[in-house]
This record gives structure tokens, C-alpha cells and sequence, in this order.
């Protein structure tokens, strides 16, 4: 049986005996470069493997993740920089592929699902060979969904292979009770309202304004670059399409539209609710009479994100069902 001690014994012997020094320099640098050359060789394969998107392209031809990483904004990052496999994995894989003739990869192989602290990397830490990464230091949406929720960024980020922009509807897939009601709001993304500028992610009113109100405040938005109006813009025909609203400064009503307005239920408020917070109001001046005898909304004479009736409205309006009386007086003496 050969024995590799044996044969080295008597090399060493062979060589101190039988050539002379010369001959020994000269083996001596042969075995030198050869042993460097299986080093540098073992370097660069390990490279390939470790670090050249190529190695992943051996087994992910013309595949979908392949054509999709090609497209995205990731496509100048290295496929290793995300997904790892052990070595054990790699000489698994090049073993099938090599000697079984597998030309395509198994489902699972390494760690495919990304982990979050990948990506914290680049998008918190803020690695310098990236300066373009999206930071996500100032979200709320990130602080909610990752650090208190614990999920996983590819649980919305790269749900479909390499799509990194989470669809503008993919919400729904966890909040499966907050679909959006009424006519032009059914497909908004979800971050055309929702919003990292508020505490609670829901929208204030400059954030219903987007649509609802003047360029001004869409340029307001957009110059604060929350992650929703950077990458969840409604298009030009959705804002032009909306109706426009004006709430002046002086407005008794300064809360967030969404106290009357219930989108995920009705695109319309339901204007009885008026009374769930205005519950002393039937008993003040002619509110009664007007409500509950001639069963009037309260829309008709407070006119929506205005609310104060002037003397010029009650002129034009309080006149449809009787003579002029200054708005003072409904209150009462």
C-alpha cells in the first residue's frame, strides 16, 4: 500500500544523495512555483465562487433572477454581497452541475432568503462603496414593519425576485381588512396616503392634500423626501382628477381628514356622524328644528372644510327656505 510518509523519506533521502546542489536549487524552485501556482490557481477559484456574479450565471442562465437582477437598481452589486452559501454548498452544487449534468439550480441552495441585517448594511450603516443606497434611518414605516414587527426586509422588498420596490398594493397581502373604497381610490398604492412624516403612518391632511390640494403643498412633500412621495407618486392623471379642496387658515375644524373621512370603509363620509361629536348641538339655537324636523344634513348649510356660515352664504342659501335672518340669530338671544 502506498504510503505518502515513505515516499517523502525517501525523496528527501534520493535528493541528499544521488544530484547534486544545483540540481536541488533548481527542484527546490520548481516545487516553490509549482506550490505557489496551486495557491494562486485555489486563490482565484475561490474568487470566482466567492465574489464574480459569473459563478451564479453558470447555473442561472437566461433564468428569471438572472434577467431581473440585470434591471434593477442592484444590478452593480455583487450577487455574493446578498446571498451566501457555505462551502460545503458550493462544491455541492459544482459537483451536480459538473458530474450529474444538473444544469439548473436546486430550489434551495445557501442562504436565498436575505437576511435583514444584509441590507442594514447598506441602507442604515451607510457602507461607503454604495453612497446611493435609499437610507432608512428617519423611517417610521422601517422603525414599525422591521424593529417592532421583526419582519424580514424581503418579506416586502423582493417578494417577486429581485423587484425591490414593494407593489403599491402589497400591503393588503398582511392588512387584509384595509382595502380602499370609493371611485378613484380603489388602485392608489397604499403609500400614496400613508406616510413616514406622521407617528402613527397614517395620513395627515398635507398627505390627502397631494391630490386634494395645490402645487404648493405637492412641492412641500416632495422637497421633504419621505420614502412615500420618492417612490409612491400618484401619476399626473390621478392628482388632476381629484377633487380640489380649500381649507382656509381659520377653519374651526384643524383635524386629520381621516377623522371624517373613512377610505378603507366609504369614500364618502357619513355625514349623521356629525352628531357622535357634536352631541350637545341639537339643543343649540335652531339645529333641532332644522335636523331633526326638517331633516336636513348638516353639509347643507356648513359647507365641508369651511364649516362658518358668513352672512354672504346665509343671503344665498338661507333664502331657499325662508327670508333672510343673520346667522347670528340661529344660535339664539
Amino acid at each position: 500500500m502506498f504510503n505518502p510518509l515513505n515516499f517523502v523519506r525517501k525523496t528527501i533521502v534520493w535528493l541528499n544523495e544521488g544530484i547534486s546542489t544545483k540540481a536541488k536549487i533548481i527542484i527546490a524552485l520548481f516545487v516553490l512555483m509549482f506550490m505557489l501556482g496551486v495557491g494562486y490557481v485555489g486563490y482565484r477559484i475561490n474568487d470566482y465562487f466567492e465574489n464574480d456574479p459569473a459563478a451564479c450565471n453558470t447555473c442561472h442562465v437566461h433564468d428569471d433572477a438572472n434577467k431581473m437582477w440585470e434591471k434593477s437598481v442592484h444590478q452593480k452589486i455583487n450577487c455574493h454581497e446578498c446571498h451566501h452559501a457555505s462551502k460545503k454548498e458550493q462544491v455541492v452544487q459544482m459537483y451536480r452541475f459538473a458530474f450529474l449534468g444538473q444544469k439548473t439550480v436546486s430550489p434551495r441552495h445557501g442562504n436565498i432568503i436575505v437576511a435583514w441585517k444584509v441590507c442594514y448594511r447598506c441602507h442604515w450603516e451607510r457602507d461607503e462603496q454604495y453612497p446611493t443606497a435609499k437610507p432608512i434611518n428617519t423611517s417610521r414605516l422601517h422603525a414599525k414593519h422591521v424593529f417592532m414587527e421583526k419582519l424580514e426586509c424581503v418579506s416586502c422588498h423582493g417578494y417577486r425576485t429581485h423587484q425591490f420596490n414593494a407593489e403599491p398594493r402589497f400591503c393588503i397581502k398582511c392588512h387584509e381588512d384595509k382595502a380602499v373604497h370609493g371611485t378613484g381610490m380603489g388602485e392608489l398604492a397604499c403609500l400614496n396616503c400613508h406616510t413616514d412624516r406622521t407617528k402613527d403612518l397614517k395620513p395627515g391632511r398635507k398627505k390627502c392634500l397631494f391630490c386634494h390640494g395645490s402645487e404648493k403643498i405637492r412641492q412641500e412633500l416632495i422637497a421633504d423626501g419621505t420614502l412615500d412621495v420618492t417612490h409612491y407618486q400618484p401619476d399626473e392623471k390621478t392628482i388632476k382628477k381629484a377633487t380640489k379642496i380649500v381649507v382656509p387658515d381659520n377653519a374651526p375644524m384643524q383635524f386629520d381628514c381621516y377623522t371624517c373621512h373613512k377610505p378603507h370603509k366609504s369614500a364618502r363620509p357619513d355625514w349623521g356622524n356629525c352628531l357622535s361629536c357634536h352631541d350637545n348641538i341639537l339643543s343649540v339655537g335652531k339645529h333641532g328644528a332644522h335636523i331633526q324636523v326638517m331633516g336636513m344634513k348638516c353639509k347643507e348649510c356648513h359647507k365641508p372644510h369651511i364649516w362658518k356660515i358668513s352672512a354672504e352664504q346665509a343671503k344665498k342659501d338661507c333664502v331657499k327656505c325662508h327670508e333672510y335672518k343673520d346667522p347670528k340669530l340661529f344660535l339664539g338671544p
